[in-house]
């Protein structure tokens, strides 16, 4: 029942007692906690991560989920693929599948249950679809991997995230279909082409946060950190 952080801290703390003086364990333990942190590069995750819970207080994971809703269509289990191009969609703009977890499944979660959706497997379908955000950019994972393989580029690693996380992300929509269909779990209502343009539209200024990170990124006008910060007064304002 210890978490995992603290665990490790005692456990490298009494490997370090046992080979170095006592005094120089301390010292070293205390250097290492503030030099490891200090990072200007993993600045970026954490503005990520903040950029995700300002868009979730701020409504902005509601106007994408009303437009995954609108790109789920009418097919079987449609909540289930809405929560999943959700995760995508807020995934990708937060950096965070933590984020994207917590915004889209606690919207959808009750909907889910109040149409006859089993708790467990709509639990099952937000958390096999929620990690899809470490791999669309901007993704904090990826941040770390450029820090630790000793400065792969960033914009590189953005770039060669978005294949395998969309195939994620449909691959989960397969089997979801295939599960959805076989408990007989509701079709949605149809949406009319007025309603799912008036839902497109109020999702644009969300969606544009995408091409203001990543294209800052790619083409060299900010670093991840800066973009990362840009993405944070972005969520403000939009709030807002």
């Amino acid at each position: 029942g210890v978490p995992i952080s603290v665990a490790t801290g005692i456990a490298s703390f009494i490997a370090a007692i046992m080979i170095v003086p006592f005094d120089v364990a301390i010292f070293t333990a205390a250097q290492k906690m503030v030099t490891g942190i200090d990072s200007f590069s993993l600045l970026a995750v954490i503005f990520f991560i903040l950029s995700g819970i300002i868009m979730n207080n701020g409504g902005i994971a509601i106007r994408l989920i009303n437009l995954a809703k609108v790109l789920a269509g009418r097919t079987p289990g449609s909540l289930d693929h809405t929560n999943v191009i959700g995760n995508m969609l807020f995934g990708s703009i937060s950096g965070s599948s933590v984020a994207a977890a917590a915004a889209i499944g606690g919207v959808m979660a009750p909907l889910q249950e109040k149409d006859g959706y089993d708790r467990t497997y709509s639990a099952a379908v937000n958390i096999a679809s929620a990690p899809t955000g470490l791999l669309i950019p901007p993704s904090g994972l990826l941040i770390i991997y450029s820090l630790v393989s000793g400065g792969t580029s960033v914009a590189a690693l953005f770039m060669a995230g978005y294949l395998p996380g969309i195939l994620w992300g449909l691959s989960t929509m397969v089997v979801a279909y295939f599960i959805a269909k076989k408990k007989k779990y509701p079709i949605t209502n149809k949406v009319t082409f007025k309603q799912g343009l008036k839902v497109f539209l109020d999702a644009i200024p969300s969606l544009l946060l995408i091409f203001i990170v990543l294209g800052g990124i790619i083409y060299g006008v900010f670093t991840a950190t800066e973009g990362a910060a840009i993405a944070v007064a972005y969520s403000v304002i939009l709030s807002i």
